[in-house]
C-alpha cells in the first residue's frame, strides 16, 4: 500500500489569521518501506516572517524571498500525493494550513477520511507519556542529533521511520537490508547524509521494465508458468 508521510513548516500557528505554509515535505511509502521519492518545497509566505516562527525553523524573508507561491507548486504537489493516505504528526495543525492554501488555489480541501495522524496512534499506544516526535524518537531509538531545528523533509524522514515502529511495520524488514532507491527519486534530503537511521528502500519496477520482463516471459511459451501468472494478475 503506498503512503505519502508529510510534514509542514508555517509562518505561525492559525492560517486564519493570515499565518502561511513557507515549508512541504512528502516521503513516500510503499507497505511501510522507503522508497526514496520524495516532494519537498519552499515556498513564499507573502508576509514577513515572524521572531518566533523564524527561531523554530530557520526561515528567513530573505531565504523565502524568491522561493514559488504555493499556488506554482500546487498540481505538482497533488500529482505527487496522489489519492493515497497522508502520515502527518498532529495532522490537524498541518491541515488546517493545506486546506487554507489549497481553497486559495482553487482546489478541494484534503478528505478527512485519507487523514493518519500518528499523534493519535502515538497517544493510544502510550497514555500519559510524552508523545512529541523527538520523545517518540528517543523512546524508538531513532535518531535526530541531528535535528537541530524543525525542516519539513527532514521531520518527514524521521516520522516514516517512527510510523513504522508505532504499526509494528519494521518487523517485516529483519533480515532484508538496505536497498537503493529506483529511478524515481526526485530530490534527496541533505539529512539522508547525516546518520538517519533508514527503513529499508525498494526499487519499484519502471513500466518499461514490466513491458521487457513480459516480452521475455512471452519467449517461454504459452504454457508456462509465469505466463499465467501474469494473465490472472492483469484480469
Amino acid at each position: 500500500m503506498r503512503e505519502i508521510v508529510l510534514d509542514t513548516e508555517t509562518t505561525g500557528l492559525d492560517p486564519q489569521r493570515g499565518d502561511r505554509l513557507v515549508e512541504i515535505g512528502c516521503v513516500e511509502i510503499v507497505n511501510r518501506f522507503v522508497t526514496g521519492r520524495v516532494f519537498h518545497r519552499y515556498l513564499n509566505p507573502e508576509r514577513a516572517m515572524p521572531a518566533e516562527a523564524f527561531a523554530v525553523h530557520g526561515l528567513s524573508d530573505a531565504f523565502l524571498a524568491d522561493k514559488p507561491l504555493f499556488a506554482a507548486v500546487v498540481d505538482e504537489f497533488l500529482g505527487f500525493i496522489g489519492e493515497d493516505p497522508l502520515v502527518i504528526h498532529n495532522a490537524a495543525f498541518d491541515t488546517a494550513f493545506l486546506n487554507a492554501e489549497l481553497k486559495r488555489a482553487g482546489r478541494a480541501p484534503l478528505a478527512p477520511e485519507r487523514i493518519v495522524d500518528t499523534l493519535t496512534i502515538a497517544r493510544r499506544r502510550h497514555p500519559g507519556q510524552q508523545n512529541s516526535l523527538d520523545a517518540l524518537c528517543a523512546r524508538y531509538g531513532v535518531s535526530n542529533a541531528h535535528r537541530t531545528k524543525h525542516g519539513a523533509l527532514l521531520d518527514a524522514e524521521i516520522l516514516a521511520d517512527i510510523y513504522a515502529e508505532l504499526t509494528g511495520g519494521k518487523q517485516s524488514s529483519l533480515g532484508l537490508g538496505e536497498f537503493s532507491a529506483g529511478s524515481g527519486v526526485e530530490t534527496k534530503s541533505e539529512s539522508r547524509k547525516a546518520g538517519v537511521q533508514r527503513l529499508p528502500r525498494i526499487a519499484l519496477a519502471t513500466a518499461d521494465e514490466r513491458a521487457r520482463h513480459r516480452a521475455f516471459i512471452a519467449e517461454i511459451g504459452e504454457k508456462a508458468l509465469w505466463n499465467a501468472y501474469i494473465q490472472a494478475t492483469e484480469e
